[in-house]
C-alpha cells in the first residue's frame, strides 16, 4: 500500500500497511424500495409481491453492498383514500425504485381476496413480464429492476406532471371498507 504525502506531493511506502486491506470510507449509494399495497391479510397477490421482493432482495443484496449500494425497503399499507393520495397510488401491489414504478403501464384485473376483504368487486394489479402476465411479480422481474436501477446507467425518468386522481377502482375499494367499518360501529 501506498501513502500521499500532501506536504510533498509525493508517495511513501508505508511499511505498516503492507499486506492489509484499507476499508475506504466513502458514503453508500441508497436505494429506496417502496413496496405499497392495500393488504398483507387477505390479499394472495400483495403477499406474494411481498415475498417475492423480499427473496428478490436477499438474493442481490451481497452485490449491491460489495459495490457500495445501501437498499432500504418501505413497506407501506395505502389504507386510506388519503394515503392513496399522499402516495399517488395507482394500484395494488405498486413497487418503486427510487420513486419510479418498476411497471410503469399499470393493468388490472379482478382479484377475489381483495374483493372477498371489503365486500365489493376490486381489481389489483397484474405484472408483464417476458410477454406473460402474472398476478404476482416473478422473482426475476423485481431483480431486473433492481439491478437496472442501480447499473443501467439510465437518467430517472422524470415523475409525470400530472395532477393525481384516485383511481375509480382504489375509491370503491376504500368506500366498501368505510361502509364495513361503520357496520362494525353499529
Amino acid at each position: 500500500m501506498t501513502e500521499i504525502n500532501l506536504t510533498t506531493g509525493c508517495c511513501a511506502l508505508v511499511p505498516s500497511n503492507i499486506g492489509k486491506i484499507i476499508e475506504l470510507n466513502t458514503p453508500k449509494k441508497q436505494l429506496i424500495i417502496d413496496f405499497l399495497f392495500l393488504d398483507l391479510s387477505v390479499c394472495t397477490r400483495c403477499q406474494g409481491t411481498d415475498s417475492g421482493l423480499d427473496e428478490a432482495v436477499a438474493e442481490v443484496a451481497n452485490i449491491l453492498t460489495a459495490t457500495g449500494n445501501e437498499v432500504v425497503v418501505n413497506k407501506i399499507n395505502v389504507n386510506t383514500a388519503e394515503l392513496a393520495e399522499k402516495y399517488k397510488f395507482l394500484s395494488s401491489p405498486t413497487i418503486r425504485i427510487n420513486g419510479q414504478d418498476i411497471q410503469m403501464e399499470v393493468k388490472e384485473s379482478l382479484c377475489e381476496s381483495c374483493g372477498d376483504l371489503c365486500g365489493d368487486t376490486v381489481d389489483c394489479r397484474v405484472w408483464v413480464y417476458q410477454g406473460r402476465e402474472y398476478n404476482v411479480p416473478p422473482k426475476g422481474m423485481i431483480i431486473e429492476a433492481i439491478l437496472k436501477a442501480v447499473y443501467g446507467g439510465q437518467a430517472p425518468v422524470e415523475a409525470r406532471a400530472a395532477q393525481y386522481v384516485l383511481p375509480e377502482n382504489l375509491r370503491n375499494f376504500y368506500a366498501a371498507m368505510a361502509k364495513q367499518d361503520k357496520g362494525v360501529e353499529e
